[in-house]
């Protein structure tokens, strides 16, 4: 099982809200944005623009880091963060 821990960072890396989806298939790439969507729509908060940046940035390091420039509509918080959590 995969666990993709998401949190909004406001002033200082504070977390404001956090969730954690859990993905009982094999991660795929392909469906990224998907799992973003799901995790935007828990928190109510606009979904980002997503490059191919970030996703190569998530495959790489296990996080990503989704700042306010990254969103069409403006936001309460700083930064979305998506990482790894799994064991």
């Amino acid at each position: 099982m995969i666990k993709l821990w998401a949190k909004s960072l406001v002033e200082n890396n504070k977390i404001s809200r956090s969730y954690v989806l859990k993905l009982f298939e094999k991660y795929d790439t392909d469906k990224f944005f998907d799992y973003l969507v799901e995790i935007c729509t828990e928190f109510d908060i606009p979904t980002p623009v997503v490059t191919k940046t970030h996703i190569n940035h998530y495959n790489q390091f296990n996080v990503v880091r989704f700042k306010e420039r990254d969103f069409v509509e403006a936001i309460d918080f700083d930064t979305l963060v998506l990482e790894n959590a799994s064991e």
